[in-house]
């Protein structure tokens, strides 16, 4: 197929990150000058959306590759569903049954702020999601800015953080916190900056999220959860939030390492399906 170059217009989503690619057909080749145009609006927006698309797995995986190595699934085989597509590179984010079993993961409920892989020792840059089956309402994903979160710390707080490093853990069976006065050789985890450089644009971004971040290092606990806890209010902050109702068609791109997403509840009597794969990404350093 010849890659030809699709001319794009970029409309903000809101005021505090996002923007909507209109006029590029993801079923398409995509040569280099579109290419280098989508990644600077990416570092430039944090999130893409790509509304209308009508693409298979194979087609994802292309327009992820344009941005890095497609990322392998971290999820132990004996932590996925049983009825799970054991695809290494794509997951499914879904309630659908078939035979009884579960054919994707994070099947239901509500899911807190997180960075997506941030449990790695080399974080995943970007994560590609797109929507197959959504329920009537509910099921947004919204995101949060985490340079606006850096800048909206106080100067006091930001020396406090400066040079800080926070335990990121995982437990693949719960959308829950981890409880870490147990094992936790046992869970996913790793050690990780609670600020950022990011690698590309240079900018400072915060680091930590209430989903994964379970404890600052070398701190008593009480000092390490009031910290948390303060660094914690960026997910009650409308200011710095973009939150995206899907529709059918609709992939969104996302840089993990400078935002983070969550999950609104919808009705778990409800279909939903949407397909996700990233792209691998580097070491952090602050």
């Amino acid at each position: 197929m010849t890659k030809t170059k699709q001319h794009f217009d970029i409309r903000p989503l809101s005021d505090a990150l996002g923007a909507e690619i209109r006029g590029v057909d993801l079923s398409q080749p995509l040569d280099a000058d579109t290419v280098a145009a989508v990644t600077d609006a990416w570092h430039e927006h944090i999130v893409l959306l790509f509304r209308d698309q009508d693409i298979d797995t194979d087609r994802q995986i292309v327009f992820a590759e344009h941005f890095g190595d497609v990322g392998v699934r971290s999820r132990p085989a004996e932590r996925r569903p049983e009825g799970a597509d054991y695809n290494a590179s794509i997951m499914l984010v879904s309630n659908v049954k078939k035979d009884g079993k579960y054919i994707g993961s994070l099947p239901d409920g509500e899911m807190w702020f997180h960075h997506d892989m941030c449990y790695d020792k080399a974080p995943h840059k970007g994560t590609f999601l797109y929507a197959m089956e959504l329920p009537s309402t509910g099921g947004n994903t919204q995101f949060a800015n985490m340079y606006a979160a850096y800048d909206k710390l106080s100067d006091d707080m930001k020396q406090r953080v400066q040079g800080q490093r926070a335990l990121q853990i995982y437990d693949f069976a719960t959308r829950e916190t981890v409880d870490i006065s147990d094992d936790i050789s046992k869970y996913k985890h790793e050690i990780q900056p609670v600020t950022i450089t990011h690698p590309v644009t240079g900018r400072r971004a915060l680091y930590v999220n209430p989903l994964i971040t379970a404890r600052i290092e070398d701190m008593a606990e009480h000092e390490s959860r009031a910290m948390l806890d303060e660094l914690f209010a960026f997910a009650d902050d409308p200011s710095i939030a973009y939150e995206h109702e899907w529709r059918l068609g609709d992939l969104m791109m996302w840089d993990n390492w400078c935002s983070c997403h969550a999950r609104t509840d919808f009705p778990a009597s409800e279909r939903r399906m949407l397909r996700r794969c990233t792209v691998k990404g580097q070491p952090l350093h602050e």
